[in-house]
């Protein structure tokens, strides 16, 4: 019961990195952008649901409501001012912006809430399920995590293969000067896959803080970093691609604290990444591209 009790904790874990890594692995299929501001507005998402809940005492699903609102509003935001003008610029200078405009979210962060840790209302409460005569415990927020997962990505896939706006944005993602020659307004698709990435990372702070209830600017720092490698591990770019890295790299971490070291566990995780892109350069789902030349 041990085992499949860290399992579990591993896959809900992963269900958390799995939605931050569709933010990034969308924006990098249809923009070839790398959003690194991504981690820290999943931390906005966190603050916002946080004020709503604790200062106002809305209820929790109406914070999270609210919080993907604001950061869909600033993912938005975010891709006009600082993406929208380097589409045409070295993969070096957007780099560099994205580094600085993460910077200027953890600041501007630090100026309105202070660095002093906040502890985060569950979304659901503490409780857990008790099965097997109490053997295995399955808590309220794990079993609402990897619903929510699986949820996001049904609704996601269909989206994207469905829908006339995924469909816009798969076309992008093959070919933006063809898209735009068939009248799909790339401008605006890319805003929109900004805006949606954005959306999920509110989730995610959500319950990233009920899962791991202290609250700081750096909050999302490192499960961003995490998650980012959880695409690049499944595929970037590749949407189930994201989800089967999340949910592994999850399961990998748990375990590693479980049967190695807690302090070892993140060397862990990023030296298995570095075995599956030396042995499959463009992740587990990805697909190799050839460039003509």
């Amino acid at each position: 019961m041990i085992f499949l009790n860290y399992f579990i904790s591993g896959i809900s874990l992963g269900s958390i990195y799995a939605i931050i890594a569709l933010g990034y692995t969308m924006v990098y299929g249809i923009a070839k952008m790398l959003n690194f501001a991504h981690g820290d507005v999943i931390m906005v998402g966190g603050y916002v649901c946080f004020y709503a809940v604790s200062r106002y005492g809305l209820n929790p699903f109406l914070g999270v409501a609210i919080a993907m609102l604001v950061c869909t509003l600033l993912g938005i935001i975010v891709e006009r001012l600082a993406y929208k003008p380097l589409r045409q610029a070295p993969s070096l200078a957007v780099l560099i912006t994205a580094i600085g405009m993460s910077y200027f979210l953890q600041n501007t962060a630090l100026l309105l809430w202070s660095s002093n840790p906040k502890v985060f209302p569950s979304v659901i409460g503490r409780g857990a399920f008790k099965l097997f005569d109490g053997k295995l415990s399955v808590s309220h927020v794990t079993v609402l995590t990897i619903a929510t997962c699986l949820v996001i990505m049904v609704i996601l896939s269909l989206f994207i293969s469905k829908t006339r706006l995924g469909k816009a944005m798969r076309a992008c993602s093959e070919d933006k000067g063809a898209a735009q020659l068939m009248g799909i307004n790339v401008n605006a698709t890319i805003s929109m896959t900004f805006a949606i990435g954005s959306g999920l990372a509110a989730i995610a702070g959500a319950l990233l803080c009920s899962a791991y209830p202290t609250l700081m600017p750096t909050t999302g720092s490192l499960p961003g970093i995490k998650a980012f490698t959880a695409a690049v591990f499944g595929g970037i770019g590749s949407v189930p691609g994201a989800f089967l890295g999340g949910l592994m790299l999850g399961v990998i971490e748990i375990f590693a604290k479980a049967y190695i070291s807690s302090q070892l566990s993140d060397a862990v995780v990023f030296a298995v990444l570095i075995v599956v892109l030396l042995v499959k350069p463009a992740g587990l789902l990805g697909r190799a591209i050839q460039e003509k030349v």
